[in-house]
């Protein structure tokens, strides 16, 4: 059985994440669930959320997956529950996983909307506490913990990012693009106080396609999965977008991955970055630094299941390549997912399958391998 680390992966919060955490006078107005009508709904500020389990749909019929669970009784226990996770993770071989949330969207960008700034901080930290302390306390060789920070203040988002990283964070995950969210762009030095908190503890910074709240799509009337087929044309714009920015010239330790974007088209969209550079570099007053060495100095691609991408691994770096599961929405392949491995790395020498399956996760998250007992 291959041992895998899975770079992307979904919480569904159990409904007192907050009510656990918050100060008495915010319990009202802070996420709290409710029962009205046939379904269940998360509340926060007066707002309800539409979307309770988010494409939770792992272990359902597929003939069920054209619509959102709106009760935690219409997914499986492992989608909300650690300790039933984690059993659910051992039958796929997985061995480490990197779990986004769900109701504070991928990177937290929810509480960007709270009036109240403050509850916002203390919801940010309370998400925090309880994935330290229940969530990945629940499976501790399992869970790499991965935090959110308070967007709208890069100070107190580095302040964050140094307590949770004492607490045993390895990552945080961020919006791939801020711009569309109206915040600061990457282009300037807004963001700094958070990369350089980053850089000197060493976490990581995941970036998951459409934390920004933009899909690239054809149309505003195309389906939804159509906005899904171009996945990684969102991810394109995050990834050119950094490249060319000063972030990774002025913080060259920085590492950062970009989940559910698929691995084919990185090595086309270097290629070309790269061409655009030697054509642009003297009017545009560009540096020395291609973009495709930027790349595999600071940054990584995952796949789920992507042939093509794995075909050009070496044009890649094969030691920028991770895996992701997924789970628990409609692109996992659990509960096959060593079957998905050995079909792909038929022709893959051990050792790179060892890179692309953990060990890379490994050396990014300074996840240590654990020791198998007698």
């Amino acid at each position: 059985m291959y041992e895998l680390i899975s770079v992307d992966d979904h919480i569904i919060e159990p409904p007192r994440v907050w009510a656990d955490r918050l100060p008495a006078k915010y319990q009202e107005a802070g996420p709290h669930v409710i029962e009205e009508g046939d379904r269940e709904w998360w509340v926060y500020e007066g707002n309800r959320v539409d979307t309770m389990g988010l494409n939770a749909v792992a272990g359902k019929p597929q003939e069920t997956w054209n619509m959102d669970p709106v009760r935690y009784s219409d997914m499986i226990q492992g989608c909300w529950d650690p300790v039933v996770r984690a059993k659910d993770m051992a039958l796929d071989g997985v061995v480490g996983s990197v779990c986004f949330p769900s109701l504070p969207r991928f990177a937290g960008t929810l509480f960007l909307e709270f009036k109240d700034k403050e509850l916002a901080s203390l919801c940010v930290q309370a998400y925090n506490d309880w994935l330290i302390d229940e969530w990945c306390a629940a499976a501790p060789d399992l869970y790499i913990p991965m935090t959110i920070v308070q967007l709208w203040d890069p100070k107190l988002a580095a302040a964050e990012i140094r307590r949770t990283a004492a607490r045993g964070a390895r990552c945080i995950t961020f919006p791939e693009t801020p711009a569309p969210l109206g915040l600061p762009s990457f282009f300037t030095d807004h963001w700094d106080p958070v990369f350089e908190a980053l850089s000197e503890t060493g976490l990581a910074l995941n970036m998951h396609i459409g934390t920004s709240g933009r899909l690239i799509g054809p149309a505003p009337d195309a389906p939804f999965h159509v906005y899904i087929m171009l996945a990684q044309a969102t991810a394109a714009v995050g990834m050119v977008g950094i490249l060319e920015s000063q972030v990774l010239r002025k913080f060259p330790t920085l590492q950062m991955v970009f989940s559910e974007g698929g691995l084919g088209w990185i090595p086309a969209q270097l290629e070309r970055c790269d061409r655009m550079w030697e054509r642009h570099k003297m009017w545009s007053h560009l540096d020395d630094l291609k973009p495709s060495e930027l790349f595999k100095r600071n940054m990584y691609g995952a796949f789920v299941d992507d042939s093509v991408g794995l075909s050009l691994r070496h044009t890649l770096g094969v030691d920028r390549i991770l895996w992701e599961s997924d789970f628990p929405h409609v692109e996992t392949m659990w509960p096959h997912s060593q079957d998905t491995i050995k079909r792909l790395a038929a022709d893959l020498p051990a050792d790179e399958v060892e890179l692309i399956t953990n060990a890379n996760a490994r050396r990014l998250y300074n996840w240590p391998k654990k020791e198998k007992t007698a």
